[in-house]
């Protein structure tokens, strides 16, 4: 067996608006396409992700909230690569982003921080 790589992550929205606009607009993901799919009633927008794989955020309209944070069975969230996690941090706070501060990964000494989605879901910023 050979994994070449993620092809995709998805994502549930509860506003799907508001999580499309978070996405594009605050992390600047582009759109690769995106549908309207009448029989569920759903929007499904495929995002691509710098250096490969994308993200689907799908809408739905009854999305039931995440049971415990941050350990509820499941993907616990989805790490961004990037070159300078201070500065990224610095630049979603002033988008208005709740952030955590600033840390150090134990096992690698690379910088790392954590900010949230507009349903709070967890998303993570990880030094090169």
């Amino acid at each position: 067996m050979e994994f070449l790589g993620i092809h995709h992550i998805a994502i549930i929205a509860s506003d799907y608006r508001k999580s499309k606009e978070f996405y594009t607009g605050t992390l600047g993901l582009e759109v690769i396409a995106e549908e309207y799919r009448a029989e569920r009633r759903s929007y499904k927008l495929d995002l691509a992700i710098p250096g490969g794989g994308h993200v689907e955020l799908f809408s739905f309209p009854v999305t039931p909230p995440r049971r415990t944070r941050p350990e509820a069975c499941g993907l616990r969230h989805l790490a961004f690569v990037v070159t300078d996690v201070a500065a990224t941090l610095a630049e979603l706070a002033a988008r208005g982003v709740r952030t955590e501060e600033l840390r150090v990964d134990d096992a690698t000494g690379k910088h790392m921080a954590f900010f949230y989605d507009p349903d709070d879901l967890p998303l993570e910023l990880y030094e090169a």
